[in-house]
């Protein structure tokens, strides 16, 4: 994450407010709303593509040891995610 210079942006009498508090440090400014995980980038797309191959190789036969390796993953992160696409199974089959 790249910044920008307080001086540059901000009114001379709001920036000298500010030092009062943190003169000469790094703030975070959260953002007015806040966003899902992985709304600004690809990532949440790419995980749920690679948990889907994860289930599709267990029910194929794999074992959580062999996906552990596959997916350079510990075998409990392996059954997390399986318990989890399970659950989420199992709770669209009984909204229908």
């Amino acid at each position: 994450m790249g910044y920008i210079r307080a001086d540059e942006i901000l009114p001379k009498e709001l920036l000298e407010a500010i030092q009062q508090y943190v003169d000469g440090k790094v703030i975070y400014i959260p953002r007015k709303e806040k966003q899902a995980w992985g709304s600004g980038t690809s990532a949440k797309e790419f995980f749920r593509a690679r948990n889907e191959r994860i289930r599709e190789a267990f029910q194929n036969g794999k074992s959580t040891k062999e996906l552990a390796h596959t997916f350079s993953l510990s075998e409990k992160s392996i059954q997390r995610i399986l318990r989890r696409l399970k659950l989420a199974e199992d709770a669209a089959d009984e909204g229908i």
